[in-house]
């Protein structure tokens, strides 16, 4: 099965490489044909696999997304019509499974990319309380093997909890997202899609005790 992606993580990084050269629609019109065979394709041969692995891992199915390539430039001064990326999403509400391929960088990661207005609450909850201490020790394991977590949104601890509180860190979360950076070599020795699959069998822990509080 590898084998099948094999070429994913390379053509990806090529076809970026020259879009960012050129990144105009009349460039990407021109290589639409090798976008569709070399990325689009395999990356959705890519989704349908690992939402089978999902689901036999943990007995839901997934639902699965391929990011379109446009970019949304309404409100934004970078008027560059394509993203240099190629990402996609397996969600398992209320987590998601992600994974991101640029021009340097291929990161694997899970959680939650933003918790609503009820999910905020019972996440601050149970860090309070005392699944607060155990989410501390899977994140804590987690960044023992590799893992990286985005900066707190918030610069301090929200009212009404201390600012000082054990967990504080956590508190000032208003998203949970653990991500692996993955190198080539990696990609090399195990293929794209097991490699994959071994982050996001690391992360089921922390995919689980989300489950639990959201």
């Amino acid at each position: 099965m590898p084998s099948e992606f094999s070429r994913l993580l390379p053509d990806a990084r090529a076809f970026f490489n020259e879009l960012a050269q050129d990144n105009s629609r009349d460039f990407f019109l021109a290589n639409k044909p090798r976008y569709e065979a070399d990325l689009r394709a395999p990356a959705l041969a890519m989704l349908d696999t690992i939402s089978a692995d999902l689901q036999r891992a943990h007995g839901a199915t997934p639902t699965q997304k391929l990011f379109r390539p446009h970019r949304d430039v309404r409100f934004s001064k970078d008027k560059t019509p394509y993203h240099l990326h190629l990402h996609m999403l397996w969600s398992t509400p209320p987590v998601g499974w992600f994974l991101g391929i640029g021009r340097d960088y291929l990161s694997v990661g899970g959680g939650v990319m933003g918790f609503d207005k009820d999910g905020l609450i019972d996440w601050r909850e149970a860090v309070d309380g005392p699944k607060g201490e155990t989410l501390a020790a899977i994140i804590s394991d987690l960044q023992s093997k590799g893992a990286r977590l985005d900066e707190p949104d918030l610069k301090r601890v929200p009212a009404p909890y201390d600012k000082d509180h054990p967990q504080g860190d956590l508190l000032r979360r208003k998203s949970m997202t653990v991500w692996f950076d993955l190198s080539d070599a990696d990609v090399t020795k195990h293929g794209l899609h097991s490699a994959t699959m071994s982050v996001f069998d690391t992360l089921t822990p922390l995919q689980r005790i989300l489950q639990k509080i959201l």
